[in-house]
């Protein structure tokens, strides 16, 4: 059972705020909630170039003052206990939306700490901060929405991947990072009755997205004039999501938490849920490189007789990768009415088009 959430006048708490997925979240709160307030929080790490990150955030700072909204911006760590605590105790979050993680299958072969800072301690911190939210009969946290990955399922052979499969078997560190995540906000939704949803992004892509993902690198080494590897020869299979419907997934789910109930034994049952949120149609990567090029010839961003041929070079799998991902999104279109519906060629017409504007001005 799901219980409605009414965001209007309600302090919201997003971590990963100049991130791809939070800024565009954040954006889309304030255009929509009134009376909303936003509390932020990044690292501003340099994973990736920082100028992107900068420019999300006077994005945001930019609308909150056209729309005379409340949107304050704190450059921290969730690994940081004492920053996060301050936070909950000056701003009391009615909701918290935990995006901030470390990214990348493959970044996490290289730099496996990152990855415990950033989303297994930083997770505990988020944790134990909503569990203390109801310290003295406060009201605390209604609803804990945090970023899962279907890098979970691993070499999962059943497709599509659904939340009732079992995720035992990750392939990455990245992926074995995000489970443990999904496991303890289990036992924190059971201990301490913190309704919290979990989101299983499907290869979030758009506008000012993140420079490591395949589209934006493929655009960068086409532009440089260097050749771009597709691996596992082109054979793989990615449920390409768009970033405006991964929002309005999150949207949707902020509104309704799992409710409240107690089992037959009078203890409180976990309330505690976990989604897919992707297309639901698998692209092939060759395709996807064919629609790509397409588009950034459109936009101008590559010349007309760009020799795209010439320029590929078919390469076997990566460690940590999958042949494929695909999501089965029955459960959120049963529960919260929604389907992603963006087409490939839509959403990178859009990036195509800011790609041109923010690089080549």
């Amino acid at each position: 059972m799901l219980g409605n959430l009414d965001l209007k006048n309600k302090t919201v708490f997003v971590t990963g705020a100049a991130g791809f997925i939070g800024s565009n979240l954040v954006k889309c709160l304030l255009s929509r909630k009134e009376g909303i307030r936003i509390i932020g929080i990044d690292n501003m790490n340099d994973y990736y170039d920082v100028s992107l990150k900068e420019y999300r955030l006077a994005e945001l700072e930019k609308l909150a003052k056209e729309l005379s909204a409340e949107f304050v911006f704190v450059k921290g760590s969730i690994a940081d206990a004492a920053a996060i605590n301050e936070i909950f105790t000056s701003y009391q979050p009615d909701i918290v939306v935990n995006l901030a993680a470390q990214a990348g299958v493959r970044y996490s072969i290289t730099n496996p700490w990152a990855y415990m800072e950033a989303n297994m301690i930083g997770f505990y911190n988020i944790l134990e901060a909503c569990r203390h939210s109801y310290d003295g009969g406060k009201k605390g946290v209604e609803h804990l929405v945090y970023a899962s990955s279907s890098s979970v399922y691993g070499t999962n052979k059943k497709i599509p991947y659904s939340t009732d499969d079992k995720v035992d078997n990750p392939v990455s560190l990245y992926a074995a990072t995000k489970k443990s995540n999904e496991l303890m906000a289990h036992a924190y939704s059971k201990l301490y009755n913190i309704p919290s949803t979990g989101l299983r992004f499907f290869t979030v892509y758009g506008p000012a997205g993140r420079p490591d993902m395949a589209y934006f690198g493929f655009t960068n080494k086409l532009l440089a004039g260097e050749t771009i590897q597709i691996f596992n020869y082109g054979n793989c299979k990615r449920d390409f999501t768009y970033v405006d419907d991964i929002v309005e997934g999150v949207v949707r789910v902020m509104q309704k938490a799992p409710e409240r109930v107690n089992g037959e034994d009078g203890l409180p049952l976990p309330p505690y849920a976990v989604y897919n949120i992707g297309n639901n149609q698998p692209e092939n990567l060759l395709d996807f490189v064919q629609i790509l090029s397409e588009e950034l010839v459109r936009a101008g961003v590559l010349p007309q007789d760009y020799d795209f041929e010439a320029h590929k070079e078919l390469v076997p799998m990566q460690p940590g990768d999958v042949p494929i991902t695909y999501a089965d999104t029955t459960a959120l279109e049963r529960d919260f009415g929604f389907k992603p519906a963006t087409s490939l060629r839509e959403g990178l017409r859009m990036f195509a088009e800011w790609y041109k504007e923010f690089y080549l001005k």
